[in-house]
């Protein structure tokens, strides 16, 4: 090759990567604006207290309400308990248990649950924001993807 090719490969492969990176930016903004991260905090004014959860496991699967548990504490909620239910229940839903159907929607929506499976039953005696409990849709769910 002669010196004058070498340079114009050079430059060609250099605006391929500088493109490609260019690419990356643009998907990693436009995924952000489209799945933005979900604050694990009540919306309370100046408050700021973690959403707090105990886990329900009602879908005959061992082991479901500790990995949950585990995806959602890497995300910054704080489940305060785990317990099991018989018998199963079919679908997953989450359990307003303060009247706060905001902080219940964000627990749905972080774990890929339906809006329309958001319930209210409040239990001030709980001491927890929600109540997730699990179904036998658990592989549906974010955690089990």
């Amino acid at each position: 090759m002669t010196a004058g090719k070498k340079h114009s490969f050079r430059w060609i492969v250099g605006l391929g990567v500088f493109g490609l990176v260019v690419l990356i930016f643009l998907f990693a903004f436009v995924w952000r604006l489209l799945n933005p991260p979900v604050s694990p905090y009540v919306e309370s004014g100046e408050q700021h207290s973690v959403i707090q959860m105990d886990i329900v496991n009602a879908s005959n699967v061992n082991g479901g309400a500790r990995t949950t548990m585990r995806f959602l504490r890497d995300r910054g909620f704080d489940v305060v308990d785990l317990s099991t239910q018989s018998p199963p229940v079919v679908s997953s839903m989450i359990i307003d248990r303060l009247g706060d159907r905001q902080s219940a929607l964000k627990v749905a929506h972080v774990l890929g649950i339906a809006d329309s499976l958001v319930i209210s039953s409040i239990d001030t005696m709980l001491f927890v924001n929600v109540t997730v409990l699990l179904g036998k849709d658990l592989y549906n769910l974010t955690p089990f993807q």
